[in-house]
Order: structure tokens, then sequence, then C-alpha cells
């Protein structure tokens, strides 16, 4: 996830309250402190596929947040863009 972070592509990575800290520090060691962390519920192992339907659906608003935020970003380049060649 932190290579493609890096390559300016949308990322994140899931996981539960207990992995905060260490994907935090994990992102930071690779470059990329910015690196969205979406948290889920813990735990994720051993559960039965509802369970981890409900992990996944706790998760959607947050990557939706990210994509909005991002596609608010793609946005602001596009207007820089069009201001770089004179408002064409």
């Amino acid at each position: 996830m932190c290579e493609l972070r890096k390559r300016g592509l949308t990322a994140a990575v899931v996981c539960s309250e207990p992995f905060l800290k260490l994907g935090k520090t994990q992102a930071r060691v690779f470059g990329v402190p910015d690196l969205p962390l979406l948290l889920i519920p813990h735990p994720l192992g051993g559960l039965a596929l509802e369970d981890v339907k409900g992990r996944a659906a706790h998760a959607i608003p947050q990557v939706l947040e990210l994509l909005n935020e991002r596609e608010s970003g793609r946005a602001g380049e596009r207007e820089s863009d069009k201001d770089r060649r004179g408002g064409r």
C-alpha cells in the first residue's frame, strides 16, 4: 500500500483498533505517514462470513470519504492545470 500511495494512487490499510499504533508506525517507517488507516471493530480473524461482512460495512463510509477527498484533490489539480494554460 505504501508504494501505491507514493505513486499518487488512492490507497489505505484496513485495521482494527489494537493495530492502529502499529499501522501508523509502519506507514511512517515506509515513508507515507499520511497513509489512511480504515478502522474496523476488532477482531477480524475467526469470524463467520456474516460478521466479516459487518466489518466491511463498517469500513464503507471511510472508503467513500477517502475517495471523495481524493476526487476533490483531483478537481483542484484540474483547475490549476487550467490556470497554467491561461484559463482554457
